[in-house]
């Protein structure tokens, strides 16, 4: 498989050596030297990976990042940045960010870490719960050989419980981890959401536990509430 990744860098020195680097190991690499370019790159190349700086001109990099987040949740992004900042640092994981590293790095670790977390993100492009089938990569959701129409915050509310079958989830938990600590609208929204995504997936293995959230019924799952 031809793995495709994103360099947002722009200084042209560093990202010719990381460039090099991974054309090395026989990666595909595109390009942007802005925020706005690497946006557009993101949703017409669709990467496998990010590496991602921080000051960038017209976008910065956190706003790249929270865009990108905002669409997918599972796409490995690497920060690549001098800011140090424990500010900054903190920033960047409350983004959901899976690496952030502070230049000057080694390049022989930072490909290390890409091919890390590429191993990890083909083992998991496809996630199986019962008869649904959700595609990490292609953000699809498949029951029964059928596509489901459903937004992308329905697919990660899908992913998310999944993730955590027979787990309860509190409607705190599931707003910060769709809108991070910063969303400011009502707590009862993802109310709606869920009850959408059970309407579409038409399946009753979205249980609401009473005064708590709401659970993934796991196969294992009994009854107790």
């Amino acid at each position: 498989m031809d793995l495709k990744i994103l360099i947002v860098e722009d200084d042209l020195k560093l990202k010719r050596i990381v460039k090099d680097f991974l054309l090395n190991e026989n990666f595909n690499i595109i390009e942007a030297d802005n925020g706005e370019k690497a946006l557009d790159l993101y949703f017409s190349d669709k990467p496998d990976l990010i590496i991602l700086d921080l000051m960038i001109p017209k976008l910065n990099g956190f706003e790249v990042l929270s865009e990108i987040r905002a669409h997918n949740e599972t796409i490995p992004i690497i920060i690549l940045t001098a800011k140090s900042e424990e500010e900054n640092i903190l920033k960047g994981y409350n983004l959901k960010v899976n690496e952030y590293i502070i230049k000057p790095v080694s390049m022989k670790i930072l490909v290390a870490k890409v091919k890390a977390f590429l191993r990890e993100n083909l083992t998991t492009n496809e996630l199986k719960f019962k008869d649904i089938i959700l595609n990490l990569k292609e953000r699809t959701v498949n029951i029964e050989n059928e596509f489901i129409d459903i937004s992308q915050k329905e697919f990660e509310i899908l992913y998310l419980f999944i993730k955590n079958k027979n787990k309860v989830l509190t409607r705190e938990q599931i707003i910060t981890s769709l809108w991070g600590y910063e969303y400011s609208g009502g707590i009862r929204a993802i109310d709606s959401q869920i009850k959408r995504l059970r309407k579409k997936i038409n399946r009753d293995y979205i249980v609401t536990v009473r005064g708590l959230g709401y659970k993934m019924k796991g196969d294992d799952y009994e009854n107790k509430e």
